[in-house]
């Protein structure tokens, strides 16, 4: 298999590809943090607590979006059955219980301050990101905007589409930085979608403000995509301008993709279908660990099947040569 830096080698001279961010890229920084088993340990299911847990026992899993998939399938059982509507209603509570702990949960769990990483690590990050031209990640976490964001070397200026009064506009400008998933940092207001921003004072950090906003009545839930099937994952983001003009950039891309940390799942499969309808010609998708694991020999079979073809080349690099945090 390759290593990252014998694939980016192999890429026409003067090329700057396009990068996709899945959850490893996250992991890498910290494996305890950035997990559906740490995110179970602080999820709050509120009254319907012991039920859902039971739910994630009995399904072996800590996959939230596992169990997501599970509540939908027994609501069209449910509903071909003709049970009670009352069943039907309990069954529809807990896929938005899940949807809101979920959320809650990555809040709760996430570091509070960017001083959490070190300037090393930031450096480190900053060096392999700006090697992109344009960054898709469907993570909520704010690591990556933090990295954008801070005032060091080397220099790695991007735009990520908000204006004035951080206001996104996203059409005339340049941006290059897209959540697919939406974020933690993002929120819809009643004037388009926003960003918050580092107040400059104590409690001022991007994550005390999103635990602000869950804590209204009614909760401000941040811009997040936490549906459990592409289908499902494609109707939330065609519901936002924002997301869906995301989407479409990737759509769009005309250069060589590097896609790092992502499981290949078919959840997202709305995503893969957008670089199957793109210009692009090569694809180096990540391989985290033994490649004849049964995960990862799942992993190369699915891309393989959602991005390989006559036009597209797929190749796989070793996530481990990749050093983004140093």
């Amino acid at each position: 298999m390759l290593t990252f830096d014998e694939a980016f080698a192999t890429l026409p001279a003067g090329i700057q590809p396009t990068i996709l961010l899945g959850n490893g890229f996250s992991q890498a920084w910290n494996t305890e943090i950035f997990n559906y088993a740490s995110l179970f340990q602080v999820a709050n299911f509120g009254n319907r607590d012991v039920q859902i847990r039971t739910l994630f026992e009995r399904l072996n899993t800590w996959d939230f979006e596992s169990v997501m998939r599970t509540l939908l399938s027994a609501e069209l059982v449910a509903e071909v059955h003709g049970l009670e509507k009352s069943v039907i209603d309990a069954i529809k509570i807990d896929q938005e219980l899940l949807k809101e702990a979920l959320l809650t949960a990555v809040s709760d769990n996430h570091p509070g301050l960017p001083g959490e990483v070190t300037r090393a690590q930031y450096e480190a990050v900053r060096r392999f990101l700006r090697r992109f031209s344009h960054i898709f990640t469907v993570n909520y976490d704010l690591l990556m905007y933090w990295a954008r964001n801070q005032d060091i070397d080397p220099a790695w200026v991007t735009d990520d589409g908000f204006r004035a009064g951080q206001l996104w506009k996203g059409y005339g400008t340049d941006q290059a930085v897209h959540f697919l998933h939406g974020g933690l940092h993002l929120y819809e207001a009643p004037n388009g979608v926003r960003k918050h921003a580092y107040k400059g004072e104590v409690g001022g950090g991007i994550v005390s403000q999103v635990r602000e906003n869950l804590n209204l009545q009614p909760p401000r839930f941040p811009l997040f995509v936490a549906e459990p099937t592409h289908q499902k994952k494609k109707e939330r983001i065609d519901r936002s301008p924002y997301l869906s003009y995301c989407l479409r950039q990737l759509a769009a891309v005309d250069t060589p993709i590097f896609i790092l940390g992502h499981s290949m799942d078919q959840n997202d499969l709305h995503i893969f279908e957008a670089i199957r309808t793109s210009s692009v010609r090569q694809i180096f998708v990540s391989v985290f660990g033994d490649e004849h694991s049964d995960a990862n020999r799942r992993l190369i079979a699915n891309a393989r099947a959602y991005l390989g073809g006559p036009l597209m080349t797929v190749d796989f690099f070793d996530a481990g040569t990749v050093a983004a945090w140093g």
